[in-house]
């Protein structure tokens, strides 16, 4: 795989682990974490919740373009840039417009809503707060466009599932 593969889906989906073993298992490659940017804004971070104003939109685009323009720099200097985020909804079909590195791959981790909960009781870091998994797995498979590969990954290993992006790098191709 090359230029840009961006790896999504629910928090504790595995896209964090995933994304670094993809990352790991290419010649030359970086692993771009969007929860970062989020992090960056040290005073006046406004979290993105359900019912989230017009701050908080505004930032988790702020995000997007950030990470995306960043995809955009390792790629262009020969590294395949694999970015990792939530990005669910329409939200998709806009961050694939913010890429302009060709080929862009997309990967949806999609294991059921019982596997990312028992993933998230299993982790040290907690994701869900505002959010409940019905509801983000809700906005996953209701209203994300389906681009690129999908994949039920309740009971893959991450190694696995590495296996099956590489498998489908084709099918991962959107643009």
């Amino acid at each position: 795989m090359d230029g840009v593969v961006l790896v999504t889906g629910l928090m504790a989906a595995g896209k964090s682990t995933v994304a670094q073993a993809l990352a790991e298992r290419l010649p030359r490659a970086a692993h771009i974490r969007g929860d970062v940017f989020r992090r960056m804004i040290v005073s006046g971070r406004e979290e993105y919740v359900p019912g989230a104003d017009d701050e908080a939109e505004a930032q988790l685009r702020l995000r997007y373009r950030l990470s995306a323009a960043t995809a955009d720099a390792y790629a262009e200097a020969g590294f395949t840039a694999v970015v990792q985020d939530v990005v669910l909804g329409e939200d998709l079909a806009a961050y694939v417009r913010l890429v302009r590195h060709r080929p862009l791959h997309v990967v949806v981790l999609a294991p059921t809503p019982e596997a990312v909960a028992a993933r998230e009781a299993g982790r040290a870091k907690t994701g869900y707060g505002a959010w409940t998994v019905e509801a983000l797995d809700a906005a996953l498979r209701e209203s994300t466009p389906r681009l690129g590969l999908w994949l039920d990954t309740s009971t893959m290993a991450v190694g696995e599932t590495v296996d099956a992006i590489l498998a489908g790098r084709e099918r991962a191709r959107v643009a």
